[in-house]
């Protein structure tokens, strides 16, 4: 199923291609987050320096796609027209535990009535586009 309804924007990597690493290694099913070369530390969203130390050494790193819900929304009235149709559906805030901590947004694949628990262990979803263009892949969420 996919979760990308017709009228919505397509997720492309930002004219500047500062996270341009992430958009391609999720078209091969792999989770990318910048890393600090200073001080090791994970961040997202990319920048152009590290948010803790401040370095300029940063870099993509494959990261193992997995992690656990912080918070959610179950999302009953869309407010984008394109969206006025689906619903509920719902949205995960993920944070990532071998990644200092780092959060993600994305869908809660499955039920959108399923229960969910802050805390519970979920792991990525790449829902792929490839008959569009720009062809472009979705990080989502399941879970585990």
């Amino acid at each position: 199923m996919s979760y990308l309804t017709p009228g919505l924007p397509k997720p492309v990597p930002v004219p500047d291609g500062l996270d341009t690493p992430f958009w391609e290694a999720s078209t091969r099913n792999v989770l990318m987050l910048q890393r600090c070369g200073a001080c090791q530390e994970f961040q997202w969203g990319p920048e152009w320096i590290c948010h803790r130390c401040h370095s300029e050494d940063v870099n993509f790193e494959e990261v193992r796609p997995v992690g656990n819900i912080y918070s959610y929304e179950r999302v009953w009235h869309p407010v984008h027209p394109a969206l006025k149709d689906q619903g509920p559906y719902i949205i995960v805030l993920v944070e990532l535990p071998e990644c200092s901590n780092v959060r993600l947004v994305g869908n809660l694949m499955g039920d959108p009535e399923q229960s969910v628990e802050i805390g519970a262990p979920v792991q990525a979803v790449f829902e792929h586009h490839r008959d569009v263009e720009p062809p472009f892949t979705l990080v989502q969420w399941e879970k585990v």
